[in-house]
């Protein structure tokens, strides 16, 4: 993948990132700020003397039952074409389930009265600043958009009537952060402006595609072109680029394709289901890496840590750890850790590990055999590198090998790796000495992101700890 690619996709994920803390940040500000004001402001015979006294509590209980329903609901204020009303409807929906969840706890518990005045003026006080700060954060993202940051670049192929409406709905919101390159067309269209943004015929998007930076490609050329169409799908499966077919695309694409409105009334189809592309179920999945992550390195870990660095250090000249650098989420590198395994070696960046390898130490053998080794890399889970279930990482050689031999390899990295993941569970796991080997994986890991649920994960956590407990003959 060409460097300014990745720079490009790294800045962007970073802005998408830290919109979620700053947001969270300000949301719990207001509320706990609300809170207490308005605490101190009514007397304490109206709220009751064991409200007063229980503010820690409560405002603990507060801040709780928020998260819980904003994860529910997710952040929207990242999406590129976020109107007002979407703002406001989302404010009142985690305004209104918070109602329901924190009165209702409220309710069980040992008050004897609960004030119906201070909550109506707390939740009425607190809806209109939520909606403001909210808007606020829409105008101050939209600006930094309008100057020309955080910005996705689009090339549209064709001219139909949807893909001229998808041009007018990018061009006319330059807050949206979309930035249009051109259109490919046979003909140059009456519809679109020629000067600058006619890129060539359709037959010329897959070259332009290989020297530009392109983000988003959406394509709207009729079924007879397939032999355009499909090389320019395969090319961007293959290098990160997000492809919409704009209908029809059903009678050359023999798959499942999944609906989406762009703009509110554009129908396009996305190529494929991505669970985890919906906020609020990254939300889970990471609230999840992080509270399994920690409880494992806080308990277990620490007394692991010591008996097996005391092993190594023993048995072998070296350090404790094995880092080496592997491909992550969206393609960015990261330090993937271990326990070393292996004999300090230069051929370790590049060569696999295979059943007899020399290079093992005896307790390496072990450490493998128990997954033992990959215990560090729940410290990848708590960075964010890692999940704690996802498609395993490749060493980087594997990865810009197998990108070149397999088709669609590069579709994994659209979730970020994981410590354990459906293919291991399902019998792909250890040494790929044929290529029918990573692609049963490649095929496993691409099932996982189309059909990623909560229960598929704590499903494929069960499996790993059965088959460490029974021995995996692969584990090598």
């Amino acid at each position: 993948m060409p460097v300014h690619r990745k720079l490009h996709m790294k800045q962007r994920i970073r802005f998408n990132e830290a919109i979620k803390p700053i947001v969270l940040t300000g949301d719990l500000f207001i509320l706990n700020t609300i809170f207490i004001l308005l605490c101190y402001t009514f007397d304490g015979q109206t709220l009751g003397r064991d409200f007063i006294q229980s503010l820690p509590k409560l405002l603990t209980l507060l801040n709780l039952t928020y998260l819980l329903c904003n994860y529910k609901s997710g952040i929207v204020l990242h999406q590129r074409l976020i109107r007002p009303d979407h703002v406001v409807l989302e404010c009142m929906k985690y305004t209104a389930c918070h109602i329901l969840l924190f009165i209702s706890i409220l309710s069980l518990s040992n008050y004897n009265s609960l004030s119906a005045r201070f909550f109506l003026a707390y939740y009425i006080i607190f809806l209109l600043i939520l909606i403001g700060y909210r808007l606020f954060i829409r105008y101050i993202i939209q600006k930094y958009r309008r100057l020309g940051g955080n910005s996705s670049t689009a090339i549209l192929i064709g001219c139909t009537e949807n893909i001229q409406e998808i041009y007018h709905v990018m061009i006319n919101d330059p807050t949206s952060g979309f930035h249009v390159m051109g259109y490919f067309d046979d003909i140059v269209s009456d519809h679109l402006p020629e000067k600058n943004f006619y890129l060539g015929k359709t037959n010329q998007t897959l070259v332009y595609l290989q020297s530009h930076k392109v983000d988003l490609v959406y394509c709207g050329l009729p079924s007879i072109q397939s032999q355009v169409i499909l090389p320019i799908i395969n090319y961007c499966e293959n290098n990160m680029i997000r492809f919409y077919s704009v209908p029809n695309v059903r009678n050359y694409l023999k798959r499942r394709m999944y609906f989406e409105l762009f703009g509110g009334n554009v129908p396009i189809l996305a190529i494929r289901h991505e669970p985890l592309a919906k906020l609020k179920n990254r939300y889970i999945k990471r609230i999840f890496d992080i509270l399994f992550s920690l409880t494992f390195l806080c308990t277990l870990f620490p007394f692991i840590f010591i008996i097996v660095a005391i092993a190594i250090k023993v048995t072998s000249p070296g350090p404790i750890f094995f880092k080496q650098r592997r491909s992550g989420q969206d393609g960015k590198e990261f330090w993937c850790y271990k326990f070393r395994s292996m004999r300090v070696n230069k051929d370790s960046d590049h060569l696999q590990a295979t059943k007899n390898d020399p290079r093992k130490t005896r307790l390496g053998n072990f450490l493998r055999k128990t997954n033992i080794d990959e215990l560090p890399q729940f410290i990848n889970v708590l960075l964010g590198d890692m999940s704690v279930v996802g498609p395993r990482p490749h060493m980087l050689k594997h990865t810009e090998e197998y990108s070149k031999l397999i088709d669609k390899f590069m579709v994994r990295h659209f979730v970020k790796p994981g410590i354990t993941g459906w293919a291991q569970v399902t019998g792909y796991r250890g040494e790929t000495n044929e290529l029918w080997q990573m692609e049963g994986r490649v095929e496993r890991d691409i099932w996982y992101l189309e059909h990623w649920t909560f229960l598929l994960d704590l499903y494929i956590i069960s499996r790993t700890i059965k088959n460490i407990i029974n021995g995996e003959e692969k584990a090598y």
